[in-house]
């Protein structure tokens, strides 16, 4: 029983180990994809959704590439678009978003504190990336694009699906100093009657594009068919990630009946996914960042996935079939959001879209945690006082816990030099040691247990707070104070690790001590691994346990002084 503390900290030492190494199974970088010398070029519907019960494809786009221009303007034209928020590009072939830019998220910021220490020693200060954050990508080694187009269905003239070439009034389009809303149109035709027209809106400070394709049937023939959005994209790999954090990276759908489901690249391989919900989305996610096509939400919508050649997947959906009787207009309509996974925006978009802020199966109880941290900075204005804020609430919380469990250690370590005693008189005879000692806690009230398993409760509580410290993207390039002015990265003079380490080593010195000296000397050893490992944390995170320990050596002296008081 003297040594449940150390196998405690074995077993979690071991179950580290087997997540760390699961994780980068799952989450770790996968092999780099040769970079291809030319752009892509897909079969003719090979990237094209397919239904049916031979999954056989709706129609194929190939008769839509010789449609003649409406305005005259090249069909290889790019349009060019900026709002507040965005900068993107828009292929005229398919009406499809090649490369859309986060200008309100740069890769990386500037520490001023840093920066003086360079030119204090006379050295020129690291050059950043100050380039905003590209989620959508047209370039081949990091291909990203969003795709959306109309299929017809059996027995009507093929629409335009993002093969097609459309036309535009203009090139370029910027959201002007009091322009709330930004309508950016395409348009398609047949010259035999049937017009598409696909409206991109954008909106001042949103991050959700509103995407309406409306069908004017001037024709003397009904016209069916649906509407498709989709997302085709490489495997996405952090070059600049942090090496000890892994968060999931791949596809997402949600769905009403199984709720928010990840779709692996693995898993895109094994099976097409197919499956039909009302509402719902799809989406590729990564750190920080989504980006989701958003279906009408009173419709029944149809998902699916696609293995591509060349490590290239599709994740989509595509709409109930549409009739369009002749000389009247149809629109549909569906939404993309690309941009940070902030909760309350998200929320407003989709229903469950904020679950792209993955907490895993701990979700219940990490967005409470987010809350109280939102709340908290809503009236100190600073993200690093609110997560000393939150630690502080979540040891309130587990007070009474907490206060049990350090009483039982200080309890053991009230009765040490005894059990030291009754190890060097009973050396040669462990039976009787153990049985000595088992009386020993009986007579004096000591449950060796007492102090491990309030801890084991509050476990979860910890884990759902790291993951929101991981996963809040209001947290990164946020600043704190002094040095520390981007929460999100390493401490650039590894204070906080150092300071972490300090508290630990004292934290430790308030435990009983094992009793065997070799156990002993690998407990001495924690604090320096520990520190170590924290070297390159983010410094939000290390910020937390640096607060979690100090007020946990408060609480802990306090309660061990009067134990040590009592005969």
């Amino acid at each position: 029983m003297d040594n449940i503390r150390f196998l405690l900290v074995i077993a979690f030492a071991m179950v580290s180990y087997m997540l760390w190494e699961q994780w980068q199974i799952d989450y770790g970088p996968k092999p780099v994809v040769a970079t291809l010398e030319q752009p892509v070029v897909m079969d003719s519907g090979e990237d094209l959704p397919r239904t049916g019960k031979n999954n056989s494809a709706i129609s194929s786009a190939g008769q839509n590439l010789g449609a003649v221009p409406v305005l005259g303007i090249h069909a290889d034209n790019i349009i060019t678009i900026k709002t507040d928020v965005f900068s993107v590009e828009v292929d005229t072939k398919g009406g499809t978003i090649r490369n859309l830019d986060l200008l309100q998220y740069p890769h990386e910021k500037i520490n001023t504190v840093v920066n003086k220490m360079y030119a204090l020693v006379g050295l020129e200060p690291p050059k950043k990336d100050f380039s905003p954050i590209r989620l959508l990508d047209s370039s081949t080694e990091k291909l990203f694009l969003a795709q959306s187009g109309l299929i017809a269905s059996s027995g009507s003239v093929a629409g335009p699906d993002h093969h097609a070439f459309y036309t535009a009034e203009k090139q370029k389009y910027e959201l002007t100093e009091g322009q709330n809303t930004l309508s950016v149109p395409l348009t398609w035709t047949n010259n035999q009657g049937l017009v598409v027209t696909k409206v991109f809106t954008f909106t001042r400070g949103s991050y959700d594009i509103a995407v309406d394709q409306k069908i004017s049937n001037d024709s003397n023939q009904n016209w069916m068919g649906r509407q498709y959005s989709q997302l085709l994209r490489i495997p996405y790999v952090d070059d600049k990630g942090n090496t000890f954090i892994r968060t999931y990276a791949g596809g997402v759908v949600y769905t009403e009946e199984e709720k928010y489901q990840k779709i692996k690249y693995n898993d895109m391989e094994d099976e097409n996914l197919s499956i039909s919900t009302v509402g719902g989305w799809s989406a590729m996610i990564q750190h920080y960042f989504a980006t989701a096509w958003v279906p009408a939400a009173d419709q029944e919508n149809h998902f699916y996935t696609k293995k591509l050649k060349d490590s290239h997947y599709v994740i989509g959906s595509y709409s109930p079939a549409v009739d369009v009787a002749p000389h009247t207009d149809k629109i549909f309509t569906a939404h993309l959001f690309a941009g940070p996974k902030i909760q309350p925006m998200m929320e407003k978009v989709a229903k469950g879209l904020e679950l792209t802020v993955d907490y895993g199966w701990l979700t219940v109880v990490g967005k409470p945690i987010y809350w109280l941290l939102n709340q908290i900075h809503d009236h100190v204005g600073n993200w690093g006082f609110a997560i000393m804020g939150v630690t502080l609430c979540i040891k309130l919380l587990f007070f009474k816990l907490s206060q049990a469990s350090y009483r039982s250690m200080a309890k053991m370590r009230k009765i040490q030099p005894r059990l030291k005693a009754l190890q060097e008189k009973f050396a040669d005879d462990r039976q009787r040691f153990n049985t000595e000692m088992m009386a020993m806690y009986k007579k004096e009230k000591v449950n060796p247990m007492g102090g491990c398993l309030p801890i084991i409760v509050q476990i979860p509580v910890f884990i759902s707070l790291y993951w929101v410290l991981i996963e809040t993207v209001e947290i990164r390039q946020a600043d704190f104070i002094l040095w520390v002015q981007d929460l999100s990265a390493q401490d650039p003079f590894f204070i906080l690790p150092i300071l972490m380490g300090i508290s630990m080593k004292i934290q430790q010195s308030l435990n009983p001590a094992p009793i065997d000296p070799l156990q002993a000397k690998v407990m001495k050893m924690f604090p320096i691994i520990f520190t170590v490992f924290f070297l390159f944390f983010p410094s939000g995170l290390v910020l937390y346990w640096v607060c979690n320990n100090t007020l946990s050596i408060l609480q802990q002296w306090y309660i061990t002084k009067q134990i040590e008081a009592e005969k």
